[in-house]
């Protein structure tokens, strides 16, 4: 093939010399003409795409899927860089995506509830796109706000009675109808088995989410004003047949939430670790006097409760017992103890999600106020829902106390936390009879009054043995039963 460049010349010629070329091949290398270095180009190569795939990101924690709970966007809306995109609950939080892209929603890869996997699109993003007529009324929301890409055909198509004159693009669900997105799984399936709407129940949760507790307490109210107007029809009736038998309940089957999913995930893996059940009585009657002077004390701030005492005294028995702050490593073909110098105390909470451990850390540098403000802390964050949140609070444990005291029970058998060889059981306190201590020379067969709660250890059997957890229990033991001991090993 012969090359032929463009010289110096007028446009004509030019033209001319491109007329009369037509037997041989031209072609067109670096030097251009200046007549035609400011021109227009065509060519037909596709541009760049400008569709992005958006990502889930690796969350943390070796977490490798999410559920998503709702959608903050629909196809068609435009987005900006940090806006929110959708809500995701994991074993261990829940957690909002932001955009990493300024454009326009084209498609959600996921329905809500569905299970969006790690390293996969959540949705797709026109990144050089503007909204188009067909696209501002998919941005429009629909009556619950909840929808998700729809066909084309189904979607597109305006009708007098659903498009306004002069309609406000509005993001999805702040419209006066709430989200159906605004609950978990279990809580949808719950309004569902009792036909309720969502809308007439007040959440208490983060960010006005209904909780199961919302859903009982919607019911409870409603009870007394069904049974009077039940009541109010019979007096005015005047037959006197015997009202139908109620139909009875049908089962039903609900998912799991995604706290559940966790647990159950959790403990199955626990119960696969060999692991013994300690159990003893702890008297508590000289750390009850304790407490009471402590908190009428006037510099007092805080109101103490047993549990800031007990896990103090289970960080200072760390101290002496170390080996129970430690843990399996299995990283290598050689299993190997892993020691871990900072004393972070789990604490199982019952929440309106479900159970929870956050974590109080470096417990050997608080004191017992210190600790009970933390706790108290995450006790209001448990209580409104707002604990999932914070993953920063969910990890890191070292050792559990779980004070299901406070409900009930004596003895329990609590299952370890993954990664930890050690977690106590703190039943109820009770007043018992008791005969007085032997070191009272003037005892005798005299019987007292104490208070008393049963402390249940369970532990990693690979870790530890009996022997040594009793040596650490009685520690712990002897520093509630003489709480002045902990002025002294305090560091």
């Amino acid at each position: 093939m012969m090359k032929r460049s463009l010289g110096g010349g007028s446009s004509s010629s030019i033209s001319q010399r491109l007329a009369n070329c037509t037997h041989r091949p031209l072609v067109v290398i670096q030097k251009h003409h200046k007549h035609l270095r400011n021109g227009c180009f065509f060519h037909t190569s596709a541009r760049l795409l400008a569709v992005k795939p958006f990502v889930l990101a690796d969350i943390g924690e070796g977490i490798r899927e999410v559920q998503i709970i709702q959608w903050f966007v629909q196809p068609g809306a435009r987005v900006e860089q940090f806006d929110k995109i959708c809500e995701v609950a994991s074993d261990k939080a829940i957690v909002e995506i932001t955009s990493r892209f300024d454009g326009v929603i084209k498609k959600l890869h996921y329905e809500p509830d569905a299970m969006a996997q790690v390293g996969k699109p959540l949705c797709d993003i026109d990144i050089q796109g503007d909204i188009s007529p067909a696209d501002q009324k998919l941005v429009t929301p629909d009556s619950d706000g909840s929808q998700p890409e729809q066909s084309s055909s189904t979607s597109t198509r305006p009708t007098a009675e659903n498009t306004p004159s002069n309609s406000t693009v509005q993001p999805p669900g702040n419209g006066s109808r709430k989200s159906s997105h605004l609950a978990t799984p279990a809580v949808r399936a719950l309004l569902k088995e009792h036909s309720l709407d969502i809308a007439d129940i007040s959440g208490t949760g983060r960010d006005g989410r209904v909780l199961k507790e919302d859903v009982h307490n919607h019911l409870n109210f409603q009870s007394p004003s069904g049974s009077t107007s039940t009541n109010t029809d019979n007096n005015n009736s005047n037959t006197t047949s015997p009202q139908p038998a109620s139909q009875p309940a049908h089962e039903t089957t609900t998912p799991m939430t995604p706290i559940q999913t966790a647990m159950f995930k959790s403990m199955t893996r626990s119960l696969s670790i060999p692991h013994f059940l300690y159990s003893d009585e702890v008297d508590l009657t000289n750390l009850s006097h304790l407490r009471t002077t402590n908190n009428k004390a006037p510099n007092n701030k805080t109101k103490l409760s047993y549990l800031p005492y007990i896990i103090k005294a289970v960080s200072l028995s760390l101290h002496k017992h170390p080996i129970l702050n430690a843990t399996l490593s299995l990283s290598s073909t050689t299993p190997a103890i892993h020691h871990r110098p900072s004393h972070n105390i789990g604490i199982a909470m019952d929440t309106p999600t479900g159970l929870l451990v956050p974590v109080i850390k470096q417990i050997q540098s608080l004191s017992i106020p210190e600790i009970a403000t933390q706790l108290s802390h995450l006790q209001s964050l448990a209580a409104t829902g707002k604990l999932t949140s914070h993953p920063e609070l969910l990890s890191g444990g070292t050792l559990t106390v779980s004070n299901i005291g406070n409900i009930g029970g004596g003895v329990l058998s609590p299952v370890l936390v993954e990664g930890q060889s050690a977690i106590l059981g703190v039943g109820r306190a009770r007043e018992v009879p008791r005969f007085a201590d032997d070191d009272d020379e003037d005892a005798g067969d005299r019987v007292v009054r104490r208070l008393v709660a049963t402390f249940s250890w369970t532990a990693d059997h690979r870790v530890l043995d009996g022997a040594t957890v009793a040596r650490f229990a009685e520690e712990v033991a002897g520093l509630l039963r003489e709480p002045g001991r902990m002025v002294l090993e305090m560091r």
